[in-house]
């Protein structure tokens, strides 16, 4: 046997080596692997966004931004009655689409 492999021999039996290593390998590898998915969370997320045609391609008609303003939309909610209000609960996806019939 020549050098090296008695070295080898040597530490391979040592406890600090034989988890060691490969914990250290683990986190390193790993770091390099997050970097890689974290990367494509960035790539993708560099999107424009929707412009007028697009939006119009769609259905949907997007107002001006010169007709949308701060004040104006105060305005609108300021007009609202929010102290008189009733509380309608919403039906539940396992109860029927049926008007509830009263009873409890």
């Amino acid at each position: 046997m020549n050098y090296l492999q008695q070295k080898f021999l040597y530490y391979s039996r040592r406890k600090s080596f034989r988890y060691g290593v490969p914990f250290l390998l683990l986190i390193v590898g790993g770091s390099f692997g997050l970097q890689q998915f974290a990367q494509l969370r960035y790539t993708f997320s560099k999107k424009g966004s929707l412009t007028r045609q697009e939006a119009e391609k769609y259905g949907i008609n997007m107002k001006k931004k010169e007709e949308v303003t701060l004040e104006g939309e105060y305005e609108k909610i300021k007009e609202l009655d929010i102290e008189h209000w009733d509380n309608i609960r919403g039906p539940r996806p396992w109860e029927e689409t049926s008007p509830p019939s009263g009873k409890h």
